[in-house]
């Protein structure tokens, strides 16, 4: 039973990075921009968390510098696609190398330990809640285990799936944005700028990669090492696409992956019949699940019919 409990809680803790990155692209590609670049946002945003919060002593200075810095690269990313109207995949993938390369010569500038931070303090993380009292409780100890058992960052990522679906279904402005993704030119000629309707879901993007890389080197951690997203965006990406671009589908997913990654936790040095199962095979299964998904699915998914097309204002 406290194998199964502990498997679920891990399941929650090992999504909520990526249910953050895929909604983060959900609201990008929405409006019509291809976001590669989720796993670079993460892994700077994750750099930088760590830094400040090793610095500073306080996880929500941490928090605040990785929304900065994942905002800034959305901001890159977002002037190469509308301004520019840059070719999106590649604008995405040169972020996500640029992230992993500065992760790297600024943690051994700064920390001389080879690419890593310093070990966080108590204080400079995000520690999950504990409810003592109701552990020995029949049935309840174990749900507050499963449930209950998780840091401030990871409710925050469960509420922001309803709030997007919410968000892009009924209100004006998710209505406006989903037709950016559509059709721009109807947009423009109802006088609305596509360019800033564009800019806003960038940002938006930006700032859940932010939280997401803040959750991974703070709360799921207690340090940055190098290249600890472990291709997270990507997952949230396959995520997205196997979900056709909807938020519920799309936290389904993303549980999903966090089970596997789960398992593999829980599965190392695991033998069958006297037979160890190498650690390899266990940890590359979110990985062959990325791969089937899109090899499936890709074809049957309807993206945004703008989606990854720079718009020209028609003189």
């Amino acid at each position: 039973m406290n194998l199964y409990v502990e498997l679920l809680a891990s399941t929650i803790r090992m999504s909520v990075p990526l249910i953050l990155a895929c909604i983060a692209g959900l609201w990008s590609e929405r409006a019509g921009i291809v976001d590669i670049g989720l796993e670079g946002k993460m892994l700077i945003a994750a750099f930088i968390a760590a830094s400040a919060a090793a610095v500073f002593g306080s996880a929500w200075i941490g928090l605040f510098c990785a929304i900065l810095a994942s905002v800034a690269f959305a901001l890159v990313h977002g002037y190469a696609s509308i301004n520019q109207r840059g070719n999106q995949v590649v604008s995405g993938v040169a972020i996500n190398m640029l992230a992993a390369g500065l992760a790297v010569v600024l943690g051994n500038e700064w920390f001389r330990e080879g690419g890593r931070t310093p070990a966080l303090p108590p204080e400079g993380r995000f520690l999950p809640f504990e409810f003592p009292a109701l552990y020995d409780v029949p049935v309840v100890g174990a749900l507050a285990k499963v449930f209950l058992n998780h840091s401030i960052l990871a409710y925050v990522a469960f509420a922001i799936v309803p709030l997007s679906a919410w968000a892009l279904a009924r209100t004006r402005f998710g209505l406006r944005l989903r037709a950016v993704g559509e059709n721009p030119q109807a947009v423009d000629t109802a006088g609305i700028s596509v360019a800033w309707l564009r800019y806003r879901a960038v940002l938006i993007a930006g700032l859940l990669c932010g939280i997401a890389g803040a959750y991974i080197s703070t709360s799921l951690s207690s340090s940055f090492v190098r290249d600890m997203t472990a291709g997270s965006g990507f997952m949230a990406l396959a995520a997205l696409i196997f979900a056709n671009w909807r938020a519920y589908p799309a936290l389904g997913a993303c549980l999903l992956f966090g089970f596997l990654q789960a398992i593999g936790n829980f599965a190392q040095g695991v033998s069958i019949g006297g037979f160890q199962i190498p650690v390899q095979f266990i940890n590359m299964l979110p990985y062959v699940l990325t791969v089937v998904l899109l090899a499936g699915f890709i074809g049957k998914s309807i993206p945004p019919k703008a989606s990854g097309i720079p718009y020209t204002k028609d003189r």
